[in-house]
């Protein structure tokens, strides 16, 4: 084994294990992409399957990591290298390392993008300006300015100095502060949306069903939002369970988190919508949504400018958990497989994440012009990671766990050892042996293109 230092960190508290676990999940595609995809997919009836999903297939496969991280107690990549000696399972950890560094590096420059846009709340810098002089200063901010680059540091730095303290000093610790912020926030949020005037039609685009809206492609929409929203594939979810103590329970842990994941956003949507409905604007897609739309609704509405910078801050929230968890991946491989101190990895860690970073900020900007299969940088990072790297990085995990770790090993630990009941255990093998594994293959073949729908 590599030199794993002795007296490992781990969650002190079941709390902390939920906070962190739900955090990393929790992201800024939360807040602007989820609520929108319900929309455009038939409102209710989306979000139906999309949860029928997430309790059939996402949580089988988030477990399937838990197991791997729980047992192992080690990284990414050295749960395989430990699980699987002497076999080539340690190329599933080592992707999970790579999409950690790609999404770090692209993720991290949006982060910092809300930290320009919770400046501009706390300065009033959206008073007076139409949607078109918005758009136009969201395009010069990301292509006509350093600013983006400034940003990135500044976000990349305030992560590292949160994962230099460790996992109960630093993960769970702030991760307990930041995550009730973000539901208060979110909570504040949705009730002043809600008691807008015209309300009524935002509540309508997100629950009410419109099966006919109900495609092949829906379905396979809602199975892969299920899949990414819960950070599978990524190596985080096996790097923090590697953290949780021997005598939680893994199953309702892995519920806890995929709740809090689902209900953050239900929540975004119902904060978002209603306002957007209430003042007859158009809802746009991503950062179309989140940098233009919303903007141009805060200053029409009463109290708008308390509400903007609400709402921007919960964005910065949500993406600092989401880094958090990242960085934390690559910082544990560096500690545990090229044993170095926590400290030296973290830097190490932010240092060769922001070379890439670097690029991401600028893809706009000063390396618009560097591209690559027709993407720049950004984009690049963006697709082979959420297209490629975490589809097959899951589907290789839960063809671990079902197949190469097996039946006695699983229970084993899912059962603390035979202390607990895993009355689920029978259903639970079969998805993560022959339906987890189908399903996540026509996600991915969609996602490449490779299915025509």
């Amino acid at each position: 084994m590599s030199g794993v230092p002795t007296g490992r960190d781990s969650f002190g508290s079941r709390f902390g294990v939920i906070a962190a676990t739900a955090g990393s999940a929790i992201g800024l595609g939360n807040i602007w992409r989820f609520p929108y995809v319900v929309g455009e997919n038939g409102g209710g009836a989306f979000l139906i399957i999309y949860l029928a999903f997430v309790v059939a297939i996402g949580l089988p496969v988030m477990m399937s990591e838990f197991i791997i991280g729980r047992s192992s107690q080690r990284n990414a990549f050295g749960a395989f290298k430990k699980l699987a000696p002497g076999k080539p399972w340690f190329v599933v950890g080592l992707m999970g390392v790579t999409a950690a560094f790609m999404i770090m590096a692209f993720y991290t420059a949006v982060a910092g993008w809300t930290l320009e846009y919770i400046y501009l709340s706390f300065v009033n810098g959206f008073e007076g300006k139409s949607a078109a002089e918005l758009s136009s200063m969201f395009d010069q901010f990301r292509s006509g300015s350093m600013r983006p680059l400034i940003w990135f540091f500044v976000f990349m730095g305030l992560t590292a100095l949160i994962i230099v303290s460790g996992v109960k000093n630093g993960i769970e610790k702030y991760t307990k502060i930041l995550m009730p912020v973000l539901v208060l926030i979110l909570i504040v949020l949705c009730v002043r949306s809600v008691t807008l005037q015209g309300a009524g039609g935002g509540l309508s685009f997100l629950f009410k069903p419109d099966f006919s809206k109900i495609t092949a492609k829906t379905i396979l929409e809602a199975l892969g939002q299920a899949f990414f929203s819960l950070s599978i594939g990524m190596g985080t979810l096996i790097t923090y369970s590697s953290y949780i103590q021997k005598k939680e329970n893994l199953g309702s842990t892995a519920l806890s988190v995929a709740f809090a994941d689902t209900m953050i956003a239900i929540l975004a949507g119902v904060a978002i919508f209603p306002a957007v409905f209430a003042f007859g604007i158009e809802p746009g897609s991503g950062e179309g949504l989140v940098y233009i739309t919303l903007p141009n609704i805060f200053q029409q509405m009463a109290g708008g400018y308390f509400f903007s910078v609400l709402f921007f801050l919960l964005l910065g929230v949500a993406a600092l958990t989401s880094t958090i968890s990242v960085l934390e991946v690559i910082v544990a491989y560096f500690v545990e497989e090229l044993n170095m101190n926590r400290k030296k990895a973290t830097w190490a860690a932010t240092i060769s994440v922001s070379v890439l970073g670097f690029m991401c900020a600028l893809s706009w900007a000063g390396m618009k012009d560097v591209k690559l299969f027709g993407k720049n940088v950004f984009e690049l990072l963006d697709f082979t990671s959420a297209n490629i790297l975490l589809p097959l990085g899951g589907l290789l995990i839960v063809l671990f766990v079902g197949w190469y770790l097996g039946n006695k090993r699983t229970k084993a630990e899912l059962s603390n050892d035979g202390e607990l009941k895993v009355s689920y255990f029978k259903p639970f093998m079969l998805v993560v042996k022959f339906i987890a594994p189908i399903a996540i293959a026509l996600v991915f073949l969609q996602q490449i293109g490779l299915l025509g729908f």
